[in-house]
């Protein structure tokens, strides 16, 4: 596992990661419904698929999940997610891969709206569990060109979405073998809940990523994660910059984890 259990220095995409260049090639973006039978109504993703995306190829998926105040766009309307991955490709940094952008909050009514936290909105952030493994994964795997197995899915996510990863990639690693926390809310379990036999995890994970802005006022979330992982000699990646809790941090965050990603081991 090329990952590290102390804390990485840290550094900053290069310039113009996120501009748009002319004369290269371009992945695709589309909104996508599936059938969900954990929710029991049509929901909605984005994915996007890589430049010169064919059938003829396999291709691995990142399912990359937004916070308690998105939905399936907001990866793409407030982080310039295709312009980002689009860059990555033309200067060669990227396995090949599709990323998946769905919407975690799995019930009726999935908009943003209205309080934030109520019971049921957060009760349709637990459910997404179901909705990934059974309905959404199975649909991607039906209707896309990717190879299957942990070793090809990745799951990540910021704020919300980086305890969801968290909480459903380590309690699942049958399905993710690639797994990150962006800037984790307190959504995310304790340590000792989420590695309760760090050998074994530390066996199977080909990379553990945790990244925090050092002003961000719930960076005590993934310190106390980082801290057990280094207790226990679980491998992983402790990412900490500046910054707060904002698009900043984790469009550099998806620059740099995404670059690690499907990569061939040494």
């Amino acid at each position: 596992m090329s990952a590290f259990n102390n804390k990485w220095i840290c550094h900053y995409a290069k310039e113009g990661y996120d501009q748009y260049q002319e004369q290269i090639s371009r992945g695709e973006m589309e909104t996508i419904e599936y059938l969900s039978q954990t929710v029991g109504n049509k929901r909605k993703m984005m994915i996007y698929t890589p430049p010169g995306y064919s059938s003829e190829w396999k291709y691995s998926v990142l399912y990359l999940l937004h916070g308690i105040g998105g939905d399936e766009t907001e990866w793409h309307n407030h982080a310039n997610l295709q312009t980002i991955l689009d860059n990555l490709y033309a200067d060669e940094k990227l396995a090949p891969m599709i990323v998946v952008l769905p919407n975690g909050r799995a019930m009726l009514n999935d908009r943003p709206e209205g309080n934030l936290f109520d019971a049921d909105k957060l009760k349709g952030f637990e459910n997404f569990e179901s909705d990934l493994l059974h309905d959404l994964i199975p649909f991607i795997e039906s209707n896309y060109s990717v190879l299957i197995g942990r070793e090809h899915r990745a799951l990540a996510g910021l704020s919300m979405g980086g305890g969801q990863s968290l909480n459903i990639g380590l309690a699942n690693l049958d399905y993710f073998a690639w797994i990150g926390g962006f800037s984790s809310a307190p959504n995310t379990k304790e340590p000792e809940l989420l590695v309760p036999n760090p050998a074994a995890a530390s066996a199977r994970l080909k990379l553990l990523w945790l990244s925090c802005g050092d002003l961000d006022n719930l960076k005590y979330v993934s310190d106390k994660m980082h801290a057990y992982l280094t207790m226990h000699h679980v491998m992983h990646i402790w990412y900490e910059e500046n910054g707060s809790h904002d698009w900043l941090v984790w469009k550099n965050d998806l620059y740099h984890f995404s670059q690690l990603l499907f990569q061939q081991e040494d």
